[in-house]
């Protein structure tokens, strides 16, 4: 790995290009497992500087609050309540410009490496409302001048809010807005993490007693159920992929022990899931100690495990790259456990709207993860847990050019710009097929390859088969993980604006696993005439599998 020049698998273009594509993707599997994707430092370093910049940014909306002066005398103001709000307000800002998750080049956004804030401004592109559009005034799928005018609002009353004093009236502004936003476009909701900071922002409308102890409690949640949804047999897999791709780990063959036997058994290894089982443990407990320790060495010692935690996630600068979110968790523990220990239970206003926010929260984390076809992975506050809603899109004759003409795109075609950026529609292949290798390391990986085949018949290897989340990104302006966001909802708005002919366009959907349910169920779809199979794969079959593997057993319904 350089500087500037990434770090590839080389291949022979003659013999490789003419492979089955599961032959294809062998050697970038084996590359991944060592090299990651193999990302050049400069990638790193852009990552770095926007994390820099977005905590300066924090800080210059905090000095603009009467009575907090002095950028480096961080001792005279941290036990200002204001300053984790006015944080959390900058950073749901940062995510809904699109300079948050989803940004830049670990994401496959090259050209430009974010735009959602130039696409979410400009009336005609798609939305998707949630619950079908059917609650009235929000049915639809075209972004008109109301939504448009919406989300310019909604943007400038956190900057309103931000600068100076922060009241509850300026808060109250903010959070309707992004109501009223959020029932025309799911996707807004999603990429603001209103189930962050949204949540957050509701305390701060609490009685002056309880504004700290609320968002400690929403802070608490947060973690315990990213904790709960990790209690399962996708994590270790997941923890294999993100150190694989850890830049601080490409010395002395560390990556190698994230797998079994490198290079012939690619699985998770003992290591990945003792490591990943153990920081489910510390993700529960230590928060609780957290919450309940009242100063002195238990909460400072918990403190400094929480933010070693989120250090360690920043540092392997997971796909999706929710950095800034974790940088969030930090200045949450800095600024509201440390700075403020205990809870005088005492004192509280109002218990019952802290014990009512916390019971809402709950509530999503358990439906989602007992339902998780109902609720976002992000709502259910399902994070990195392995265990997410997939789709593979597969494309052949001229549909992707259809699809080029048909909307209003938010970025060129994931392949469009590979081509640029490595010269040849040749070369763009071998990023191509890391993206199918990093999607196989996971354990719904060979899933979606085998209904692949299942999906496009004998003839699969003339579809170009692209991840859901590169589709997301071109006709939504926005992607991370969520793949509820390409399935039915948005093949039919784009079928309706692309006419694809029957058999040009199929897609794989494969749903999450119940909570301990020990299946994940799968739909297959004709862009042109829906939906036209369906079934289940069983959970332990796919962690026997290699991250090339296409034959996973497959139940029809």
């Amino acid at each position: 790995m350089g500087f500037i020049q990434p770090d590839l698998p080389a291949v022979d273009h003659e013999v490789w290009s003419k492979l089955p594509r599961e032959q294809r993707t062998e050697p970038m599997a084996r590359h991944f497992a060592e090299h990651g994707f193999g990302s050049p430092d400069v990638v790193i370093l852009v990552y770095v500087v926007k994390m820099i910049a977005y905590a300066a940014i924090a800080w210059a909306f905090i000095l603009s609050t009467p009575g907090i002066d002095g950028f480096f005398a961080v001792d005279q103001w941290w036990r200002s309540g204001v300053v984790i709000y006015k944080i959390a307000l900058w950073t749901m800002l940062f995510e809904v410009l699109g300079l948050g998750c989803g940004f830049g080049p670990l994401n496959l956004r090259f050209i430009p490496p974010m735009g959602s804030f130039l696409y979410w401004l400009r009336p005609g592109t798609i939305r998707l409302a949630p619950f079908g559009g059917r609650v009235p005034g929000t049915g639809g799928d075209t972004r008109s001048v109301v939504d448009v005018v919406l989300y310019a609002a909604f943007a400038g009353s956190i900057v309103v809010a931000m600068w100076g004093a922060l009241g509850r009236a300026e808060v109250l502004v903010v959070l309707v807005l992004f109501a009223l936003l959020s029932l025309r476009d799911q996707v807004i909701f999603l990429a603001a993490r209103g189930e962050v900071y949204g949540a957050f922002l509701i305390t701060f409308l609490f009685a002056s007693a309880d504004q700290l102890t609320g968002a400690k409690a929403v802070l608490l949640m947060i973690w315990w159920g990213a904790a709960f949804s990790k209690l399962n047999l996708h994590f270790p897999s997941v923890m294999a992929a993100m150190q694989s791709n850890n830049p601080f780990l490409r010395f002395g063959g560390i990556r190698r022990r994230f797998h079994r036997d490198f290079p012939d058994d690619l699985r998770p290894s003992r290591v990945a899931g003792v490591i990943a089982h153990s920081a489910t443990v510390v993700e529960f407990c230590v928060p609780a100690v957290l919450f309940f320790s009242h100063g002195g060495w238990p909460t400072i010692a918990c403190g400094v495990i929480m933010i070693t935690f989120h250090l360690g996630i920043i540092s392997s600068f997971p796909m999706g790259v929710p950095l800034e979110w974790n940088v969030f968790m930090i200045f949450g523990v800095i600024f509201v456990f440390l700075a403020h220990p205990g809870i005088a239970w005492g004192a509280l206003a109002y218990p019952v709207t802290i014990a009512a926010l916390f019971g809402v929260l709950l509530a999503f984390v358990v439906y989602g993860n007992a339902v998780p076809s109902k609720v976002s992975f992000l709502v259910a506050m399902r994070y990195y847990a392995g265990n997410w809603a997939t789709t593979v899109w597969c494309f052949r004759g001229d549909a992707l050019d259809r699809l080029d003409a048909g909307i209003v795109k938010a970025t060129m075609l994931p392949h469009r710009q590979l081509e640029k950026i490595y010269g040849s529609a040749e070369e763009a292949m071998i990023p191509i097929h890391m993206g199918y290798a990093f999607r196989g390391f996971h354990s719904h990986g060979p899933a979606l390859y085998t209904l692949v085949h299942e999906a496009c018949g004998e003839g699969h290897e003339d579809y170009l088969v692209l991840d859901g989340e590169l589709i997301a990104a071109v006709a939504l302006g926005w992607n991370f993980g969520d793949g509820h966001l390409h399935g039915e909802q948005l093949i039919e708005a784009l079928q309706r604006r692309c006419d694809f002919r029957p058999g040009d366009v199929r897609v794989v959907m494969l749903e999450s696993e119940p909570f301990a349910r020990g299946t994940q169920a799968y739909r297959l779809a004709d862009a042109a005439t829906g939906q036209f199979a369906s079934g289940h794969v069983k959970v332990r079959d796919l962690l026997e599998c290699q991250p090339t593997s296409t034959d996973v057993p497959l139940y029809r319904d």
